[in-house]
């Protein structure tokens, strides 16, 4: 068992009533972990420690904050064995993507950050000679972060990472299904040496302690990745109390295949964006729409590449999937291939929990990729966001056909487009309702562009100067020269 604490006011604490929450390891369906059950009183003592801490760290060179961050990201790197396992127990991903990709990537944000917020510049506009204007960007003060299960670390860290680099204050609160690498976080940012009241990490359950952080008058700024209701709950309160908010929602990503797509190049960037992290990633490919000419050709190619994926255990090298995040994710993606038949789908494969497993995970809940057919455009099954190892494909004869099915769904979050003519890629691009198109690649991320979302899959825009500005707070100053 490992047992995790709050980060309040620079001490390591529990819950002040002493009340305990379990995280359960995915691949193995057992309890692994334990974290404070906090509630409105321990996210008040961390929000007024953050409001004591914030003139300080507001007022600290620049460079002293970057530096902290710096120091942050060389131990997430020292550590990165231990949080990837961490991350792989409590997650159900497989460690090799722990590994490779998240953990160094939260370690990334910090020195992204740290060098972004040394370069960060305000506007100067000249009238002539009759004055000058200058703009100030200066912290808002108190950011509540409330960061998904998906991809704790890396995107708890994408969160707060620029609040302190702009020199606001954080409360933090992670997912309650995934709190572990979250707890070790706030042991490396104690040893990173960051003052008292600067980061604080309060654990437990969304209708505490993110209810309480969300409503509490001394909160400024809240930043939200989840699901798309948790996001209107946060704008009812958020929004009469004129708090600034960043919502980074759902997606019911497509991903279109042109006739002239070479689908030797695509097909691995096609299978991975499906499946990936089994699905559980907002920017997953969900719905493939192909050029009827090619549609026959695209099945032959993409099922035994499908089928051939290894579910397993997350720990195995073997394994190119890992377990899906706990019994009750696992429950809805089944009941939603279930209503993908009655609604006239048919399962090209997959469509059920694996059963050759190692004894370790026998009880743990894994589920085969799945591929289904003969889906009409309306229906739920193509309209929502399942949010695991299940797509569905679609074909379409004009490339306005495409564009239409593509943004005929609540959500705007991510396209891909895969064609030679790079004209008519510009040109589907622009059409597109989504915060980003990749064009013959996927989950290709630089960290200064815009990322979010356009309809129901959230508000604002994430990383790079969009950051920067959504925790700052703008004044101009205008210099009269006569």
């Amino acid at each position: 068992m490992i047992s995790i604490r709050n980060l309040i006011n620079g001490g390591l604490v529990d819950a002040i009533s002493g009340s305990r929450g379990e995280s359960v390891n995915p691949a193995t369906g057992l309890v692994h972990a334990d974290f404070p059950d906090s509630g409105a009183e321990d996210v008040d003592r961390a929000v007024g420690a953050a409001v004591e801490a914030f003139p300080t760290w507001r007022d600290r060179p620049v460079r002293e904050r970057a530096a902290l961050l710096r120091s942050l990201a060389d131990l997430i790197d020292a550590n990165t064995d231990r949080l990837a396992r961490l991350e792989s127990e409590d997650q159900g991903k497989t460690l090799a993507q722990a590994t490779e990709i998240e953990i160094p990537r939260a370690a990334a944000n910090f020195r992204y950050f740290a060098g972004a917020i040394e370069a960060f510049s305000g506007e100067m506009h000249q009238m002539d000679s009759q004055a000058i204007n200058y703009t100030l960007r200066r912290a808002r003060g108190v950011a509540g972060c409330i960061s998904p299960w998906n991809l704790p670390l890396y995107l708890l860290t994408w969160k707060i990472a620029p609040a302190l680099a702009t020199g606001n204050t954080v409360v933090a609160k992670p997912s309650e299904v995934t709190p572990v690498t979250a707890g070790i976080l706030g042991e490396l940012a104690v040893e990173a040496g960051f003052p008292p009241g600067v980061l604080n990490l309060v654990h437990g359950f969304g209708g505490t302690v993110g209810q309480r952080i969300v409503e509490h008058p001394d909160v400024p700024t809240i930043t939200f990745t989840g699901s798309t209701a948790t996001g209107q709950a946060i704008s009812r309160i958020a929004g009469p109390m004129f708090k600034r908010v960043s919502l980074e929602l759902g997606g019911k990503n497509p991903v279109i295949v042109c006739e002239d797509a070479d689908l030797d190049d695509a097909m691995d960037d096609i299978v991975r964006s499906a499946f990936a992290n089994q699905g559980e990633i907002c920017l997953c490919g969900s719905r493939i729409l192909v050029h009827r000419s090619r549609l026959a050709e695209f099945m032959e190619r993409f099922l035994p590449r499908v089928r051939g994926l290894r579910v397993g255990d997350p720990a195995s090298a073997e394994s190119d999937l890992g377990a899906i995040v706990s019994r009750e994710h696992l429950e809805k993606i089944e009941s939603y291939v279930q209503l993908a038949v009655e609604e006239g789908g048919k399962i090209a494969c997959g469509g059920n929990r694996t059963g050759v497993l190692p004894e370790r995970c026998r009880n743990g809940f894994f589920y085969e990729p799945t591929v289904i057919l003969g889906l009409p455009q309306d229906c739920r099954t193509n309209q929502e966001e399942i949010f695991g190892p299940v797509v569905s494909v679609q074909g379409f004869d004009t490339h306005a056909e495409a564009v239409t099915k593509a943004n005929d769904v609540p959500y705007g979050l991510a396209c891909c487009i895969y064609t030679k003519d790079l004209s008519r890629a510009h040109r589907m691009a622009a059409r597109i309702d989504a915060g980003i198109v990749w064009i013959n690649c996927w989950m290709v991320r630089d960290l200064r562009t815009p990322f979010g979302g356009w309809k129901a899959s959230g508000v604002g825009r994430e990383g790079g100067k969009d950051a920067l500005h959504f925790f700052t707070e703008s004044t101009n100053v205008c210099l009269n020269l006569e």
